[in-house]
Formats: structure tokens, sequence, C-alpha cells
């Protein structure tokens, strides 16, 4: 499995606190069976991320994983804020792309519920080249929420919610019936560090939500989607 959203990196904003601390995110993945985690600091104003230094605090990272024997893959990547789109340049937001070249941008949505803003930065980022992924829907509910997701659907955004909430989803929640909808399209864990929170796990997500998808759509949020989206290929299609 690949985690496309994970604050694993130490000391860069509200995620692991040292690097001990990434060191027990990463095994907690893999013991998940979560082979490659996507590290994305908050790309956002109340955090000081130098987007041209995240690949650099992912090798330290990466080299620190090798050497203790966890066979955990980490790439670059960031959690834009919906607000940051504009401001940033292409360069930048190239290297703020999950895998860190370019093709996919994980987008957080401004506090409160998706608004039609949303939809403009999924608008510009599309005309700068790039898609989107947009993270934790679940926090942003609202009035219209459905409809607001599957037009973002339809403008190509790819939806991903947490994996610990979706576990937790009972079958007669909002999120089931998405998914039955096809608008639950990837999981993450989103996971801020090792000691409290949310755990670097999706295992028991993708879980609760086979129980209405089938297998082939199943393969695709697992496996297919996640990798093409790291190898940058536009347009990914739901099944």
């Amino acid at each position: 499995m690949i985690d496309l959203h994970c604050h694993i990196l130490p000391r860069l904003d509200d995620g692991a606190l040292d690097l001990p601390d990434s060191v027990a995110m990463a095994r907690q993945a893999e013991q998940d069976g979560i082979t490659v985690v996507c590290a994305t600091p908050h790309i956002r104003h109340d955090h000081n991320v130098e987007v041209e230094q995240i690949s650099r605090h992912v090798h330290s990272l990466q080299q620190e994983l090798d050497e203790s024997h966890i066979d955990v893959r980490v790439l670059p990547g960031g959690e834009v804020a919906e607000h940051e789109v504009d401001r940033l340049t292409d360069v930048q937001l190239h290297l703020a792309c999950l895998g860190g070249a370019g093709g996919w941008i994980l987008l957080e949505p401004a506090p409160g519920p998706i608004g039609r803003g949303i939809e403009t930065s999924v608008e510009h980022l599309a005309e700068r080249g790039l898609g989107t992924v947009l993270a934790h829907p679940e926090r942003h509910a609202g009035s219209g929420f459905a409809e607001r997701l599957a037009a973002l659907a339809g403008k190509g955004c790819l939806i991903q919610w947490t994996a610990e909430f979706v576990a937790q989803a009972g079958p007669s929640d909002l999120v089931m019936e998405l998914a039955r909808e096809g608008l639950v399209h990837l999981l993450g864990s989103d996971a801020h560090s090792s000691h409290a929170g949310r755990p670097v796990r999706l295992a028991s997500g993708f879980a609760r939500l086979a129980s209405v998808r089938t297998p082939d759509q199943m393969a695709w949020s697992m496996d297919l989607a996640p990798r093409a989206i790291l190898d940058r290929q536009p347009g990914i299609t739901p099944p």
C-alpha cells in the first residue's frame, strides 16, 4: 500500500516531533503493509515550511530508515492549503507535488464547509498542468456536501478520505453512501505522530471500504491510482 498523506518529517510542521518519532511512524507503516509514504508537510501561512528543502529532509529521513532496516520508502510532497495555490510559483508547486516532481497536488480545503473556492483552486491547478487530490473532506461537510464532491470529481479531482475515519464508519454513515456512489477514491493516514492521534495505517480503512466496493475498485484505490499519481499520469479516472 501507498500512503499519500502523512506528516512524517520531523520538526517541520505539526507532525513528527523529532527523528525517533518519524522512525516510529515508519515502523507503524511497515507493520501495516505500507511500503511507500509521501511526506506531506503543511504548505500554509501558519507553518514555515520551505518547499525547496522538503527533498533534503526526506533524504535524511530515508537514510535513517535504511540504517534502521525499515523497509519503507519515503517520497517528498506537501499538503498545499487552498489559499496558497495562487501564491506558489510553478517550480514550488511541482516540488510540492506527491512524489516531488510535478503531477498531482494534495490540496487542503480552507477551514469550514467546502465552498466554490476549492473548485477555483482545482481549475487553477489544472491550468498549470497539475491534477488535484482533495484531502480529508470529512472535516469540511456542510450544505450540499455530496454535490460539491461530485462537482470536484467531475473536474478530475480525486477525493481522499482519512483511513481511520472510514474504518470507524457505520453501515449507514454518509461516507459509506458516498463510497457506493463512487466518491471515495483514495485513503490516506494523515498521521502526525506515533505518540498520539491517527496512526500510519490504511489497512483497516480499506477493509471497511471493501464492504461496499468491488474487487476491481479496491485494487484501483489501494494500488493502481496511488502508483499512477506517483508516476505523474494525468487524467486518472476511477473505475
